[in-house]
């Protein structure tokens, strides 16, 4: 239904009285959609000489791009970490539950786990579309296991792995296939590490410098082998310090090549990251923040006792630890919580926190043509939200996928 004429035949649906965001700007337009895209109206008017076959009044909410989460470990009781016989069905419980939370695609992400749990788990999480069903699988995040000893945070110490002699022969050896993955994060001060980068960088994988020791050199050095990414920036690497800023440095480093453009996640729960902190990321590099949630399987279920991959956490409130310890391990904060919070924190536009969370994650991923926007011929996935971005109904394809009780008829 997507191309040719069976995409003309489709239905025309036309959101009116709303403010859609588009090329970083609040615009007060019509947004159009037929057969699961942004359409042009121009075209619809002056080619083809059609009008909307349904209006829909929007009560003059936002449309925002569908959010996008890189980094979530599981959520609702599930753990994208533990090798069930059955980890689709989790993984479909997620997608389900986070289109409350206006995500509308997400890369599962698995913390550092035996080579038997990824051999497992992996083949199950295929790339999958979004549609009534959830929020579509973008590829899985690949946390570890080649990560940094002292910097491990939450990741069970057991499991970590450095590079051997033929180092990319043994990342493929823990992780098995690589079909269904599309962020890797790892400690580029490990031996080896650069010609892993270069190997996942040319198979079209992401990857994420994170959970390490590394001084701004190796950052840089890493950068340059094709690294694109930093996983949660501030926590679990070395502090910033003025004559070696470490990874942080990379947010205003001048020794990156021409035109590379590096990202990075932030958490803002209000509990990982201090308002200063995002306040003076954010200013030092605005374009490359990408709010992540790290969500773990504890995520809407309250305090208690819940698992990460190989390890117990204890959630206290708004607080996920290491059982019996004061390391965090993850967020309990949906996307949603984290956008309202990153906006008041940072005191950043509202164009600029739904930005963080929609189009630098589809940039990062090299996904903005047709998701993180609401350019003529992207995919129709949006959110609606109200002027304080609570999320009223969430779309894929442009079709209802999710909607707040209170906005139903």
């Amino acid at each position: 239904m997507r191309g040719g004429q069976g995409a003309a035949r489709a239905l025309v649906l036309q959101f009116t009285n709303c403010r859609i965001l588009r090329g970083g700007a609040l615009l007060r337009e019509d947004l159009w959609v037929r057969g699961g895209r942004i359409l042009d109206p121009e075209k619809l008017f002056f080619e083809e000489r059609r009008v909307a076959d349904e209006q829909r009044d929007c009560g003059g909410c936002i449309l925002a791009p569908g959010f996008i989460d890189v980094q979530i470990n599981g959520g609702f009781g599930v753990d994208f970490s533990q090798a069930t016989e059955d980890v689709g069905s989790g993984v479909a419980l997620v997608a389900r539950r986070i289109l409350s939370h206006g995500v509308t695609s997400f890369c599962p992400t698995l913390v550092t786990s035996p080579p038997e749990v990824y051999h497992k788990v992996l083949p199950q999480i295929p790339v999958k579309s979004g549609g009534p069903h959830g929020a579509g699988v973008l590829g899985v995040h690949l946390e570890g296991p080649f990560i940094s000893r002292e910097k491990r945070g939450a990741h069970p110490e057991a499991h970590l792995r450095s590079f051997e002699a033929s180092a990319f022969q043994d990342l493929l050896a823990t992780y098995g296939s690589l079909d269904n993955v599309r962020i890797v994060t790892l400690a580029p001060e490990l031996d080896r590490s650069h010609e892993v980068i270069q190997a996942l960088t040319a198979l079209g994988i992401c990857v994420s410098l994170g959970h390490s020791v590394a001084d701004l050199g190796a950052a840089e050095e890493a950068v340059r082998s094709g690294a694109t990414f930093i996983t949660h920036l501030f926590n679990a690497m070395l502090p910033f310090h003025h004559r070696d800023p470490g990874i942080v440095g990379l947010l205003t480093s001048d020794q990156l090549p021409p035109g590379r453009h590096i990202f990075y996640g932030m958490i803002a729960d209000g509990m990982h990251t201090n308002p200063a902190a995002l306040r003076i990321a954010y200013r030092a590099h605005p374009q490359g923040l990408v709010l992540v949630t790290d969500a773990v399987p504890a995520l809407g279920l309250g305090n208690g006792r819940h698992t990460l991959g190989q390890q117990e956490v204890e959630v206290d409130g708004l607080t996920a630890y290491v059982a019996g310890t004061k390391t965090l391990s993850g967020s309990i904060a949906p996307m949603d919580v984290c956008v309202r919070h990153f906006l008041q924190a940072t005191g950043c536009s509202v164009e600029a926190a739904l930005e963080a969370a929609s189009l630098h994650p589809a940039q990062l991923l090299g996904l903005e043509k047709h998701k993180g926007t609401l350019d003529f011929g992207a995919d129709a996935d949006f959110v609606v939200l109200d002027d304080s971005l609570h999320v009223l109904a969430t779309y894929i394809s442009g079709e209802l996928v999710w909607q707040a009780e209170e906005t139903r008829q």
